[in-house]
């Protein structure tokens, strides 16, 4: 069986200590690598030796053959759901659901995840990168993430929601920036539960960023902490992050869970690390994220939708989105 290991915000962590599902473990001491699921308990690991991770030095990535995915909503599947949602925008239900599908593919004879994790490093580089292979708690997971979900240092707390896609900088829609400033509202909401009143602010409203193959709109909520609250607390509040679900929170998952055939998985949770000595820590949205799971192989893809949203408009949103990390993974 492989070794456990991470590579989170650019650190090699080996020699696993200990693992749990407890959040409050991440305000004690130690370095810890966190993965939250979309669905399910947390994973919390403890690595006693954490350094500088250097390119990986073992054999190169072979993946599935790129005939051989297989998407959890078909484009029939999906565009029916657009139009549910925007049934439910229009009755006043919901302002914006993120709709996601599932691609798998079978996963290839001694398939590792750390070479997956290179050959993304490689093909797809992302500012929020993560690695984690933990065998016995079977999390195998490589994410190319462009998302920070939270960013912590001392008592000061951050998200960057990213929200709005375009092929190139000029060809953002009116629906997108629509679409990040609702997810901003919802942030803000949400930071405001575990921040002291009047600190939350937006230092950045729908910045467009380049990431390989596509451009975002980003924004940046920030706010300081109430005495003692904790990484449970901060989580509690702002869990699913609110790019990856939609507003209200609560309407858009009961929409989610009627609408996608599967569960997501750790895709849409969060992965990142924490420094429990330092109280510093930085957590993704798990997008653009691989996952190995009975035997198969798996990516996410999807978008916020609105009721500006057109069906074969969002269908090829997600087709954008995983159409580059495909061709990396399958090349």
């Amino acid at each position: 069986m492989a070794t456990p290991l991470a590579v989170v915000g650019g650190q090699l962590c080996t020699q696993l200590r200990d693992v749990t599902s407890d959040l409050a473990a991440l305000d004690s001491e130690g370095f810890w690598v966190v993965v939250l699921p979309f669905e399910g308990p947390p994973v919390c690991a403890r690595f006693d030796r954490v350094r500088a991770a250097v390119p990986w030095p073992g054999r190169r990535w072979r993946g599935p053959s790129m005939r051989s995915w297989a998407s959890s909503l078909d484009r029939g599947g999906y565009c029916d759901g657009v139009r549910t949602i925007r049934e439910a925008v229009a009755a006043g239900d919901v302002y914006q659901v993120n709709l996601c599908r599932v691609l798998s593919a079978p996963l290839p004879p001694g398939a590792d995840v750390a070479p997956l994790g290179a050959a993304l490093t490689s093909g797809n580089p992302a500012p929020f990168s993560a690695v984690v292979r933990l065998p016995a708690q079977g999390v195998h997971i490589a994410s190319a993430s462009p998302e920070r979900f939270l960013h912590r240092d001392g008592d000061v707390v951050e998200s960057r929601p990213v929200k709005g896609t375009a092929a190139t900088p000029t060809g953002f829609l009116a629906k997108d920036r629509a679409e990040n400033v609702m997810i901003v509202d919802l942030v803000r909401n949400d930071l405001g539960r575990v921040c002291e009143w009047a600190s939350v602010e937006v230092p950045t409203l729908c910045g467009v960023e380049r990431h390989p193959g596509l451009c975002h709109l980003v924004s940046t909520v920030r706010g300081r902490l109430r005495p003692g609250m904790g990484w449970g607390d901060i989580i509690g509040a702002t869990f699913p992050p609110g790019s990856v679900t939609g507003a209200p929170k609560l309407a858009a998952l009961e929409l989610i869970a009627k609408i996608e055939p599967v569960p997501r998985g750790p895709y849409c949770g969060a992965i990142g690390w924490v420094d429990a000595d330092c109280r510093e820590g930085d957590l993704n949205v798990a997008i653009r994220t691989f996952w190995f799971d009975a035997g198969r192989i798996h990516l996410g893809t999807g978008g916020g939708i609105t009721w500006d949203s057109t069906p074969e408009g969002e269908w090829a949103e997600t087709e954008l989105k995983a159409r580059r990390l495909l061709s990396v993974v399958s090349a």
